[in-house]
């Protein structure tokens, strides 16, 4: 509550909060089986709807908004997925830091700003490189041989503070004029490694930030994908060798470009296409060694990459042709 206000649900382990950008954020239970997560997705969606058909508002399937300026309203679908120790945590880490990019390719869906075309195919993705670089990016020491978690809490704590920045030393000192005597506490330190927006994000569990929101469907693709990816020891391997010789300027052009380009973007004398088509298999396969039919929520993705058109591109198709570009119809078009 805020005041006489809600801001926040709970109902078992899943919630529904208001973020500060006026967004309306799912932070689901910890699921078994991708079935059970599409089934979370889609009843929160018919609770959503309901009531929000009452008030006479909707919910959009998209990855920015795509009429007003406020910049503090990108929606990020995120999937988080656990490790079981510190070297589980560096390979998955470095694999899925990797494939963000691709992940921004496949899922970009936001070709819209102040209800035209901004140029970008994802410009969600591109409006996180105009912030602060001190707590977003590609983190290039991930890849390094010692990464481990002290080498990324020391990457969080030379992370200026939200609340104290040019304070932070007396803080840590306990000698804030303001709180004197007081130092950090452990849930500070949780608050702001809140306050820290790389690609992927290390928490007890890693959280992937590349993709767009989209209908259903696409938001159920998603865990699909790094599920395949991530949760399979072959598929993984099969990652870790393919960008074993990517370099950080290579990783660092593919995040800079892809918003823009997509699968389009040139790498390694192909594009990222086909990139995309071999990690979509390789998760294909990783979700059919489950062995629990969870492979049906790829099939977007396929459709993706078999056409080469990612939904910000059909957007832009309707939004030049049927809508005699008009982006005012986007609302009917990607309303849950």
């Amino acid at each position: 509550m805020e005041g006489d206000n809600v801001i926040g649900l709970k109902q078992g382990k899943q919630s529904v909060t208001l973020e500060p950008g006026g967004q309306l954020e799912l932070s689901g239970a910890p699921l078994e089986t991708l079935h059970q997560t599409y089934f979370e997705i889609n009843s929160h969606l018919c609770q959503v709807k309901a009531i929000a058909g009452k008030m006479g508002i909707g919910f959009l399937g998209i990855g920015f908004q795509p009429k007003w300026e406020d910049k503090d309203m990108p929606l990020i679908p995120m999937v988080n997925l656990d490790f079981s120790s510190e070297l589980d945590m560096v390979r998955k880490f470095r694999a899925s830091l990797a494939l963000q990019p691709i992940a921004t390719a496949l899922f970009a869906n936001s070709p819209f700003t102040k209800g035209k075309q901004n140029g970008y195919l994802s410009m969600r993705s591109h409006t996180w490189t105009d912030l602060d670089k001190n707590r977003t990016g590609m983190l290039p020491f991930v890849f390094d041989d010692s990464f481990g978690f002290e080498r990324y809490i020391d990457y969080a704590l030379d992370v200026p503070m939200d609340l104290y920045l040019s304070a932070k030393e007396d803080f840590m000192a306990g000698k804030l004029p303001a709180l004197p005597g007081q130092f950090p506490t452990m849930n500070d330190w949780e608050n702001h490694l809140t306050g820290v927006y790389p690609e992927v994000r290390l928490k007890r569990y890693l959280e992937m930030r590349g993709a767009d929101s989209g209908p259903l469907m696409m938001l159920c693709a998603l865990p699909a994908f790094w599920v395949g990816l991530i949760y399979d020891e072959v598929s993984l391997q099969n990652v870790l060798e393919m960008i074993a010789d990517w370099t950080t300027e290579e990783r660092q052009m593919l995040r800079d470009k892809v918003p823009m380009t997509g699968l389009n973007t040139p790498f390694q004398g192909g594009f990222v296409k086909d990139v995309a088509e071999r990690v979509i298999k390789w998760a294909k396969d990783g979700l059919e060694r489950r062995g629990l039919k969870e492979a049906v929520y790829l099939n977007e993705l396929e459709e993706v990459v078999t056409t080469g058109v990612t939904p910000a591109e059909k957007l832009l198709k309707m939004y030049n042709e049927k809508w005699g570009q008009n982006a005012d119809s986007v609302f009917e078009e990607l309303r849950y």
